[in-house]
């Protein structure tokens, strides 16, 4: 796949807000932040975990499957986010350290190899299409997805996957800049660095042509202080001209 980079260049950068971690076990954050983006009358580009995660999983709860099913109607993107988003033993030693450390035990498409990944994405798929959910992007855990894994998502017919640095087009090669803005709860240093990176990274990328990413996490929520520094930074930038768009809008 070829490693083209975008070069268009919009007189206003857009804004994408993504939830992550969207799942039964996480409903009450991730209705908090939908609430918040619907204030801000943005929409948002809502990050499903189809799996076992924090003890429940989409295919047991159909009420949750409706709200998801709802917000796309009303405008907001549903983007797959992995099966399980957990880390298994696959991969070397240093893949599994490394993925850890940036992911904390996240990232599940880190080391998998094209059978493996195309057998995660078959699982989900199959709970996605029982409950009506259609998806054509891939944010993997941790923004973290071997080659073999985007290889098995071109074969599935996704149409995009993310990473740190911007948002992929799997059909032409295309990365579309922009580096994800997120927390990194848990207290101490990572979660000040974390903040002020939100916060002035978003008014940086705000005044440039290109993307600028937020990602909201659950767990921004049991932080105090995280949840506004998030919402002035996205009142930023959208008062510096940031057009609001979910992650498919970026392709086009």
């Amino acid at each position: 796949m070829p490693d083209s980079v975008s070069t268009d260049v919009r007189r206003a950068p857009l804004l994408v807000v993504s939830v992550h971690d969207v799942a039964p076990g996480s409903a009450a954050e991730s209705e908090r932040w939908c609430a918040d983006a619907d204030a801000l009358g943005i929409p948002v580009s809502l990050l499903v975990i189809p799996g076992h995660w924090r003890g429940a999983q989409l295919a047991e709860h159909p009420d949750f499957a409706a709200m998801l099913r709802e917000r796309a109607a009303r405008g907001d993107e549903l983007v797959l986010h992995g099966w399980s988003h957990r880390a298994g033993p696959e991969g070397g030693r240093l893949r599994r350290a490394a993925g850890y450390a940036v992911a904390r035990g996240a990232a599940e498409f880190a080391a998998l190899d094209e059978r493996q990944a195309a057998e995660r994405l078959g699982n989900a798929g199959q709970v996605l299409e029982a409950l009506g959910l259609r998806m054509a992007g891939f944010t993997p855990p941790g923004w973290l997805a071997s080659a073999a894994a985007q290889r098995a998502l071109t074969a599935a017919g996704y149409q995009y996957t993310t990473n740190h640095f911007g948002v992929r087009d799997l059909r032409s090669g295309r990365l579309h800049r922009g580096f994800a803005l997120s927390h990194r709860p848990g207290g101490g240093f990572g979660e000040r660095l974390g903040a002020a990176l939100v916060r002035s990274g978003a008014s940086w990328a705000s005044r440039r042509p290109g993307v600028v990413r937020i990602a909201l996490h659950p767990d921004d929520l049991h932080r105090p202080g995280l949840r506004d520094v998030t919402l002035r930074a996205i009142e930023a930038a959208l008062a510096s001209g940031a057009q609001p768009v979910t992650y498919g809008a970026v392709l086009r």
